[in-house]
């Protein structure tokens, strides 16, 4: 999580010895809970309209959603947003990966159109921005537009928009990763389950080239967009053993409320509610 960085330092260094400093360090050990509670602690130690305060606000919302409680999260990141509109500049790129990140707990909620409307004007500020900061948000906010849009039923808009995102974004990092998920998840409704996998393919050799903490985040996705395809293919017991993998370590990292823990849950149910 290369976010926390404070204004006019490189994008190589961290905010290491800052209020935020601890919080940011459990969040990337996924030590969800604690993070959580060392980011709300010095949210509320910090004056008004801090830079810390607001920072801490983010990193909150991020723990707390990463533990599934999703509508929290949402709310933290709506109490976040004005602080970092008037400390950052509402154009500014801190600004708009939180409005991203905001954005994405709506499809934990279900609100897939608020969501795809808010990564589409995003993706539209952020492609005005330049740098490489902005070209990575701007693919980020185009996955999240992907996800919303795969929600909805609208397959084939969501594989043309990550197949045009993952021709802009050639890097071999976690966005490249959940591109190409979002990617398989796009060729699984619609049914390509052969290609699905083979986007599943190239997304786990890319999870492992990853370092723990890119990683960590994405628990789970790689053996869903197995599973998923596996099970379109006819392929019930693999299908089921991927699945099982991805809801332990769903259900380890994340906790039973997640999304993802959720989806896990929910396609082994189908794979043994088809089981003969």
């Amino acid at each position: 999580m290369r976010f926390f960085r404070r204004r006019g330092r490189s994008g190589a260094q961290r905010m290491t010895g800052t209020p935020v400093a601890e919080a940011k360090a459990l969040y990337e050990a996924g030590r969800y809970a604690e993070a959580e509670a060392e980011a709300r602690a010095v949210a509320r130690s910090r004056p008004r309209d801090d830079e810390y305060g607001a920072v801490a606000l983010n990193i909150a919302a991020l723990a707390t959603g990463a533990q599934g409680r999703h509508a929290e999260a949402l709310a933290t990141y709506d109490e976040a947003l004005p602080g970092f509109r008037r400390i950052f500049g509402a154009d500014s790129w801190l600004t708009l990966k939180l409005r991203s990140d905001r954005a994405q707990q709506m499809i934990s909620l279900g609100r897939y159109a608020d969501c795809e409307a808010e990564c589409a004007a995003v993706a539209e500020a952020a492609d005005r921005g330049t740098g490489p900061e902005m070209s990575s948000l701007a693919a980020a906010a185009r996955n999240g537009l992907v996800f919303a849009l795969n929600a909805q039923g609208r397959h084939q808009e969501a594989e043309a928009l990550a197949r045009e995102a993952l021709a802009a974004h050639r890097v071999g990092d976690r966005m490249s990763l959940v591109l190409r998920l979002g990617l398989a998840r796009s060729l699984n409704g619609q049914a390509r389950h052969e290609d699905a996998l083979t986007e599943a393919q190239g997304a786990d050799e890319l999870y492992g080239a990853l370092p723990e903490d890119q990683r960590l985040p994405e628990t789970g996705a790689v053996e869903l967009a197995f599973a998923t395809a596996l099970l379109g293919l006819g392929r019930a017991p693999e299908a089921r053993r991927r699945a099982a993998a991805a809801h332990d370590a769903c259900l380890a990292t994340f906790g039973p409320d997640h999304r993802r823990t959720v989806e896990a849950r929910t396609l082994l149910e189908q794979i043994d509610g088809t089981r003969p």
